[in-house]
C-alpha cells in the first residue's frame, strides 16, 4: 500500500511542474486523494460489501469533486491533474499511466447494457472536457483533445480531436489532410455536442431512477 502510494505521489510530481514536494501533493491534491480513496471503495466492492463501497465513493465526490464509481478498474500511476467535474462511469477500465483532466467523463450512452463504459488503453492523455460515451476503446499511448465527444473507437498511437472526435494524427503523421470543401461543417459539430448532452442527460436520469 505505502509503495503503490509513494509511486502515486511520484507520478503527480513527475507530470505536474507545479507541485512542489511529496506533502504538497498527499495533502491538497484532490485528484491524489480521489483514487486512493477509490482504491478504499474498490476493495469494498469486490469483497461484495456495496453499500460501504458506494459510501466511500460518494464521500469522496463530494470531498473532492471527482466521482469515480467503486466497480471502475485502474491501473498503476493514474494521474487526475484538477479534477473537478471527472466523472467515471461503472465499468469503465482504465489502463497504466493515464492522464486525465478536470471535466472529463467517461460515461455511458444509456442505450447499452452490460458494458456500458469506455475501456482507456495505456499512457493515455485525455484532455479537460472531453467526453468518452459508451463501451468504446482508446488504443494504448493516445491523446485526447480538450473538449472532444469520442462516440468511436480511438486506435493506437493516435490523436483525435473535435465534435464527434477524429483522428488527426496516427503514429505521429498527420492524417487530416483537410481542404476547402471537406473542412468540418461547424452546424453539424453544434448538432452533434447538442446530440452527446442529451445522451449524458438520459443516462443521468436513467440513473435517478
Amino acid at each position: 500500500m505505502f509503495r503503490q502510494l509513494r509511486e502515486d505521489i511520484a507520478c503527480v510530481k513527475s507530470r505536474d511542474p507545479a507541485a512542489r514536494s511529496a506533502l504538497e501533493i498527499y495533502f491538497l491534491y484532490p485528484g491524489l486523494k480521489a483514487i486512493r480513496l477509490h482504491r478504499l471503495a474498490n476493495w469494498f466492492y469486490n469483497h461484495k460489501m456495496f453499500f460501504m463501497a458506494r459510501w466511500i465513493s460518494q464521500y469522496a465526490s463530494k470531498r473532492t469533486g471527482i466521482e469515480i464509481h467503486p466497480a471502475v478498474q485502474i491501473g498503476k500511476r493514474f494521474f487526475i491533474d484538477h479534477g473537478t467535474g471527472v466523472v467515471i462511469g461503472e465499468t469503465a477500465v482504465i489502463g497504466d499511466d493515464v492522464t486525465i483532466y478536470q471535466g472529463v467523463t467517461l460515461g455511458g450512452t444509456g442505450k447499452d447494457t452490460g458494458k456500458r463504459h469506455p475501456t482507456i488503453g495505456n499512457n493515455v492523455m485525455i484532455g479537460a472536457g472531453a467526453k468518452i460515451l459508451g463501451p468504446l476503446e482508446i488504443g494504448d499511448n493516445s491523446r485526447i483533445a480538450a473538449g472532444a465527444v469520442v462516440l468511436h473507437d480511438i486506435p493506437q498511437n493516435s490523436t483525435a480531436v473535435g465534435v464527434p472526435a477524429r483522428v488527426v494524427k496516427k503514429d505521429g503523421i498527420r492524417v487530416d489532410d483537410l481542404n476547402q470543401v471537406d473542412i468540418p461543417d461547424p452546424v453539424a459539430q453544434e448538432i452533434a455536442r447538442l446530440e452527446a448532452e442529451i445522451i449524458l442527460l438520459k443516462s443521468q436520469i436513467n440513473k435517478e431512477n
